[in-house]
């Protein structure tokens, strides 16, 4: 599933400003391997879909 760049946001500055990653899912939704993948990089941008 493709969240938006604005969510994306929302849950890393969740993260920075004190919340755990543990707790994310629960508050926002998602699943915390996104989660994880998200702090990985370095800017968040749209993700490309390349259809066949």
């Amino acid at each position: 599933m493709a969240y938006s760049l604005d969510l994306r946001q929302k849950v890393i500055d969740y993260i920075e400003n004190g919340g755990r990653v543990t707790k994310a899912p629960q508050v926002f939704g998602i699943r915390r391997a996104s989660i994880y993948r998200w702090l990985e990089r370095k800017e968040l941008v749209a993700t490309k879909v390349k259809y066949h």
